[in-house]
This record gives C-alpha cells, sequence and structure tokens, in this order.
C-alpha cells in the first residue's frame, strides 16, 4: 500500500490526507501543534481558522462559488465541515470556527489509514519523512523558520511573501443594541449581519483616528508588501477620505430603521457562530497596535463599550515563486517525490488552499496506484486556480484568490451581471464534462 507524509495540519493538508486514504492510500499527518504554535495561531486542532470565519459567497455567479460546487463534487472533507458547522452570513458561507475544526480533527484522526503525529517537522531531509512514496509539504503560509529555510534552501529561490491582517472578534454582549440594527444588504428583513451606521462627522473622525493610529512596524529585515484584496484597514484609509466610505463601509443597500435615512457610512458585524454570541468587524483587517485597535474601533457606533474577544494581528506568508519551482502536478522541481499544496504556493484564501490540497490529494493517489487523470479545463474555477500556480507571470509572481479573470476570456462583450453569468454556466458544463471523463469511481482501492 503507497505511503504518503503531509507536513501540516491545515485546511490543505487535510483535505490532501483525506483525498489520499479515501483512495486507499496510507498518510502519516504531521502537524507541530500543541507544542508549537505559529504566530497566528492559537488552538490545538486541525484545520484552525485564523482570520475570518467566512468561507464568501455561494451560487454559480461567483468564482468561489464555483469553487464550492467543485469541491463538493470531489468529496472535500472541508465543504462537508462547512456546511455541517455553517452559520448565518446572508448570502455567503460562514461557520463556527470552534465546530469546524472539532469535526475535521474527529475525522482525520479517526480515519482507519491516517495517523496523526503532533511533532514539528522542521526539515524536508528529516529522517521522518524518508522511505515514504511521496511527501506533502502543507505547512501554510506561516511555516516554521527552519522549515521555510529547508525549502527555500532546495529550490534555490529568494523568500517570497506578503503581510496578510486579521480582523478583531468582539463580544455580542458588548455592543449597544440601540444604535445598531439587523439586516443585510438589500434585505433588512435578514438578521446574519450587525450593522453600525455612521454620520460624516463620525466617519470623519474614525479616518482621522485610523491614520493617526500607531501601527506594528515590520522587522528591518522585512519588506511590507501588502495581499491586495485582503488590505489592512487603516492601509485603505491611506488611500483616501472616502475609500473606506466606498469599500466594507459603504452603505450601499442599507436604511437605518431609527432614522429612515441611509447612512453616511455603515460597520457590519458579521456572527462567528451558532449562537451569535460573537461578531467578527467585517474588513477590518488591521496592524494597528492592541491598544490603538481597543481606543479607534470603540469610536464606531454601538461599540464604545466593545469587549475584544480576539483583536487584530498581522503576520508574515510565505510563498514560493510556484511557476518557476513546480511542476504541473504541484511537485518541486528541485526534489522529485516532495509536493507542495496550499497557500504556500501562491493561492490566497481558505476554500483555495483547501482545494489546492484536495486535487493534489486525489492527482497523487491517481498516480501512486498508476492510474492518470485528466487535467482540469482552465474554464473550471479550480483549473483556473491551477492553471495561475503554472503560468509564468508578465511581472513578478502573486498570490491569488480564484477569480474569472483567471479564466479563458469569453470572447463576446456583455454586460457585467450576464457576463458572470456567462463564466458560470459554462465553468459548471466545464466541469461536468471533465467529470464524466475522469472516470474517478475507480480511484477507490
Amino acid at each position: 500500500m503507497a505511503q504518503v507524509a503531509i507536513v501540516g495540519g491545515g485546511l490543505a493538508g487535510c483535505d490532501c490526507a483525506w483525498q489520499l486514504a479515501e483512495a486507499g492510500t496510507m498518510v502519516t499527518l504531521y502537524e507541530m501543534k500543541p507544542d508549537k504554535h505559529s504566530e497566528a495561531h492559537s488552538e490545538d486542532g486541525l484545520a484552525e481558522l485564523v482570520c475570518s470565519n467566512s468561507f464568501r459567497a455561494t451560487g454559480p455567479s461567483a468564482a468561489v462559488g464555483l469553487l464550492k460546487e467543485e469541491m463538493t463534487a470531489l468529496g472535500s472533507l472541508i465543504m462537508e465541515a462547512a456546511m455541517a458547522t455553517r452559520v448565518p452570513a446572508g448570502g455567503a458561507l460562514a461557520v463556527d470556527r470552534t465546530l469546524f475544526s472539532e469535526y475535521i480533527t474527529d475525522k482525520i484522526e479517526n480515519h482507519a489509514l491516517i495517523t496523526v503525529v503532533r511533532q514539528e517537522i522542521s526539515s524536508l531531509d528529516a529522517e521522518e519523512l524518508q522511505g515514504a512514496d511521496a511527501v506533502v509539504i502543507a505547512a501554510g503560509p506561516l511555516a516554521s523558520a527552519e522549515l521555510t529555510e529547508s525549502l527555500m534552501a532546495s529550490v534555490g529561490d529568494e523568500r517570497l511573501y506578503f503581510y496578510d491582517a486579521i480582523a478583531p472578534i468582539i463580544s455580542r454582549d458588548s455592543v449597544d443594541f440601540d444604535k445598531v440594527f439587523w439586516g443585510s444588504r438589500w434585505k433588512p428583513e435578514d438578521d446574519d449581519y450587525l450593522n453600525c451606521p455612521m454620520s460624516e462627522e463620525e466617519y470623519t473622525a474614525f479616518v482621522k483616528a485610523l491614520l493617526e493610529g500607531e501601527k506594528v512596524q515590520p522587522r528591518d529585515f522585512e519588506k511590507e508588501i501588502h495581499f491586495e484584496a485582503c488590505l489592512p484597514v487603516e492601509a485603505m484609509a491611506e488611500r483616501g477620505e472616502m475609500t473606506l466610505a466606498f469599500g466594507p463601509l459603504k452603505p450601499v443597500g442599507f436604511v437605518d430603521p431609527k432614522t429612515g435615512e441611509r447612512p453616511f457610512a455603515i460597520v457590519q458585524l458579521r456572527t462567528e457562530n451558532v449562537d451569535k454570541t460573537s461578531f467578527n468587524l467585517v474588513g477590518f483587517q488591521t496592524k494597528l497596535k492592541y491598544p490603538e485597535q481597543k481606543r479607534i474601533f470603540r469610536m464606531i457606533p454601538g461599540l464604545e463599550n466593545a469587549e475584544f474577544l480576539r483583536l487584530g494581528s498581522i503576520h508574515r506568508n510565505t510563498y514560493v515563486n510556484a511557476p518557476q519551482v513546480l511542476d504541473e502536478t504541484l511537485q518541486l522541481n528541485a526534489k522529485p517525490g516532495y509536493y507542495l499544496a496550499g497557500q504556500i504556493t501562491g493561492v490566497e484564501g481558505y476554500l483555495e488552499s483547501a482545494a489546492c490540497g484536495l486535487w493534489l490529494g486525489l492527482s497523487l493517489s491517481r498516480r501512486l496506484h498508476g492510474k492518470g487523470l485528466v487535467e482540469l479545463p482552465p474554464e473550471t474555477a479550480l483549473g483556473a486556480l491551477l492553471s495561475h500556480l503554472r503560468t509564468e507571470p508578465v511581472k513578478q509572481f502573486q498570490p491569488s484568490n480564484v477569480n474569472f479573470g483567471l479564466m479563458p476570456g469569453l470572447q463576446k462583450k456583455m454586460k457585467k451581471k450576464l457576463r458572470k453569468e456567462a463564466y458560470g454556466v459554462r465553468a459548471q458544463e466545464a466541469f461536468a464534462e471533465w467529470l464524466n471523463a475522469a472516470e474517478l469511481k475507480d480511484t477507490e482501492v
């Protein structure tokens, strides 16, 4: 029976392990927690969510919605867990992060072909990895310094990284409900989000405080590079006084029931768990120092006495130059038999990381069992994401979420809404045709 060693028990590592084990491959999954945690992790379970608890939009008119559909069809453990532990979030898929981790931990630890070893692996040449038919590094963007150095020494390339900021979480009991109201954009009857309305004066004072707030500075040897889709709230404010009002604080689609008018700006709070006892500040990733976060975010109407269950933070995300160092199977060019999965490859986002691990587990299991697997077409969500890792960029390689821009163009002009629908229909048709041709039912042994 084939044997694979996986380093890292995050979303990518867990979905990769699940796919391999379900196909009859023995897996040893190494996870350094609880003996050691990264600067962003705090819990001991597998697949811990350290940023938002949202897996973003659903439905075929969004690329990430298509990715969810494709992952579900391929038997993703991450999607199974997400559906089992979801919490209300309007048109998005969000989960209770504690239940989500517990669900996956239980599934992985109790699979007959998966052995979980709570031990840090600090080198690609570690003795524990020798003898495996394949090794998967899914240590994530916060891999230990020792493992990262070993990886970069192997690929002979400089470390690439960007900064990813985490949004704060507050207690429901500390919110002043006389100043906030429930409702989703365009849907006042929904109770998925709490909304904090701001007047023009309140908004202006808030932006000023953000700009003047004391921030955590990068270390001397680190260059600060933010991922465009996850900018710190104060970094957005630096781009112009109205940037936030047209971004995460835009009031479009809302009417304050207390005034009957649209607020000048609005801060949304998304539920963090099933019982709605805690809320995430939507779009409030931040690098402000902890005391400054408490001072400035308590300027938001309704949050004057906010109890912070988790403050925002900033951490370095490491990733490789995938088009240069990985082959089409996600194997390291410089070290045959070693593969990368998840964010360290240059995909960005929970679902994208899990999908990368899922695909590697699925395709690797086929090869180990002497079977081929037809490549996913780039018209599909997962196929487009994988193509991003294989295409030499015009400029410096950058991490990317799944998006329609990664797919081949439609070759015809149409309105934005119709264009998204057309991308979605084409992707669904391409995936269905591929799934039929792939004959995955014979993967199990």
